[in-house]
């Protein structure tokens, strides 16, 4: 294992998780729970298999990911976070909210994947009045689908899509994240290809947990 050589927390935090994709393979493992090698592969668009084979035994041997082989019909091994990767959850957390302020442009190459998109309001958003009905909001950005459910004060999320929403948000990802997360307002999102059908009232429902300022509607490229 590569070392920074360096008696710190910070240092030995990067000795195990600091390679390029190592975090990734948390986030997926975090959002899709026990994953298949196929599984993980798919969620990680870009990665060479054997550089993924590699992070996984790095990550297996630091005890952050545990592998277990499945019974028929899976037949496979499994890869699950242990107690220890679990713990990265609110780091990933932190990491992603300081991250929205480079999400205001949408580069041309960028991969997406449904449960990025249904994660985002589920780590980045609260709702708002609590004491409402529950509601329901249909996310649709490119060609991934995505369920916003308000219940209890509680804003869960699921892939897929809603049998009959209350609001449906559809367009491309930069417009319907930027909207969730507060770095873009409704008109700006209109403006960059987003349709909402349906009640926009429950957009106050959604309420982002952070805004970061400098990342102002100006600075959002058409």
């Amino acid at each position: 294992m590569r070392s920074y050589g360096q008696y710190c927390s910070i240092a030995r935090a990067l000795d195990v998780v600091g390679d390029r994709w190592t975090l990734l393979v948390v986030r997926e493992l975090l959002l899709q729970g026990p994953c298949r090698f196929t599984d993980l592969k798919n969620g990680l668009p870009g990665v060479a298999a054997n550089l993924l084979s590699a992070r996984l035994k790095e990550l297996e041997a630091a005890g952050l990911i545990t592998r277990e082989d499945a019974p028929p019909p899976v037949a496979t091994a499994l890869y699950a976070l242990s107690e220890t990767g679990l713990e990265l959850e609110p780091v990933l957390k932190a990491l992603g909210l300081w991250g929205l302020r480079f999400m205001t442009v949408e580069r041309p190459d960028d991969a997406f994947r449904a449960q990025w998109l249904a994660y985002a309001p589920a780590w980045f958003t609260t709702d708002a009045d609590p004491d409402a009905s529950p509601a329901v909001i249909q996310l649709v950005a490119s060609d991934e689908s995505a369920v916003i459910e308000l219940r209890d004060g509680q804003v869960r999320t699921r892939l897929g899509r809603a049998t009959d929403p209350d609001l449906v948000l559809d367009g491309p990802p930069r417009a319907v994240l930027g909207l969730l997360s507060g770095v873009i307002d409704l008109e700006r999102a209109g403006r960059l290809g987003l349709s909402a059908r349906g009640r926009r009232d429950l957009l106050t429902r959604l309420r982002p947990i952070t805004q970061d300022p400098t990342a102002t509607q100006d600075e959002v490229r058409r």
